[in-house]
């Protein structure tokens, strides 16, 4: 699952890391899920977004949703906790590794059996060969 930044700096920086694993999220044949929560937050920081015009928010918001699967969250939660934001949405979504650049989840690597990962750690994750099996005794 993307994080809200992740969405944002894609959508402003082409190019960059969070615009790359967008790329490799996005369009494929099974649909990631998202929660209006991240979507809420995404349409803040969008219209926040230096350079960015606000008349092309809708536009973005649309094309973004269309290629997401909308999951319902459980639970009402505070836009302003990100990581109870975050850890909810996962958990709604029925996944486990959520992908965000958010400063204050720089050190988290793990709550609740959610991973969070920087759009770096997730991209050279993704390069990585698996792991051996494991040898037979």
């Amino acid at each position: 699952m993307l994080g809200p930044d992740v969405y944002v700096n894609a959508s402003v920086a082409l190019g960059s890391t969070p615009e790359q694993v967008a790329r490799r999220v996005l369009g494929k044949d099974k649909k990631p899920k998202s929660t209006e929560w991240i979507f809420g937050w995404v349409e803040r920081l969008l219209a926040k977004a230096p350079g960015f015009k606000v008349e092309s928010l809708k536009a973005q918001l649309d094309l973004i949703k269309g290629l997401v699967e909308i999951v319902p969250l459980k639970e009402k939660l505070e836009d302003g906790d990100w990581v109870k934001g975050l850890l909810a949405s996962a958990k709604a979504a029925g996944v486990q590794t959520v992908v965000t650049d958010h400063p204050d989840l720089a050190d988290k690597t793990e709550q609740d059996g959610i991973r969070f990962l920087s759009t770096d750690a997730w991209l050279l994750e993704q390069t990585m060969p698996p792991p051996p099996p494991p040898k037979k005794k």
